[in-house]
């Protein structure tokens, strides 16, 4: 099947001299890079998730929620 993908210039350049170096073609290398990414993501799916190590007085200070970025950077200003 044909279809048109568009890339970088300095990524195809890339590409292709690594295909070249690789004894592939531009195409086998596409090919093998979505493989890639699809398995990658289905490795990932079924992982559990490890705890977050923590140092010093027990855990995480209250209030704090490693999910919200502007409340870290907040409660980081907030010694200043």
């Amino acid at each position: 099947m044909r279809t048109t993908v568009r890339l970088p210039p300095d990524l195809l350049k890339a590409a292709r001299r690594h295909a070249s170096e690789t004894g592939r073609t531009l195409t086998a290398l596409i090919e093998d890079a979505i493989r890639l990414a699809i398995s990658a993501e289905g490795n990932s799916a079924g992982r559990v998730r490890e705890p977050l190590p923590t140092y010093g007085r027990g855990g995480l200070r209250e209030g704090v929620d490693l999910d919200d970025g502007a409340a870290l950077l907040d409660l980081m200003d907030e010694g200043d």
